[in-house]
């Protein structure tokens, strides 16, 4: 699983500005929407290029006769 990494950075003027790295797709909205709400309202949203990604889950099988 990779490493999931939020950063926040208080500004002087009380602005409080949020970043996540590590998670893909919209699951970040989900991962920071009970902490936005705490902050405050939201000013501004610029997703990253990971907002785009998505968790592609490949299954694998194997047969029996590849382990022998």
């Amino acid at each position: 699983m990779p490493q999931r990494t939020l950063r926040f950075k208080i500004r002087q003027d009380g602005l409080v500005e949020e970043s996540v790295e590590g998670v893909t797709g919209q699951s970040c909205f989900q991962l920071t929407e009970k902490l936005e709400k705490a902050l405050g309202v939201v000013q501004h949203q610029e997703p990253t290029s990971e907002t785009y990604l998505s968790d592609v889950v490949q299954p694998q099988s194997i047969s029996a006769e590849q382990l022998y």
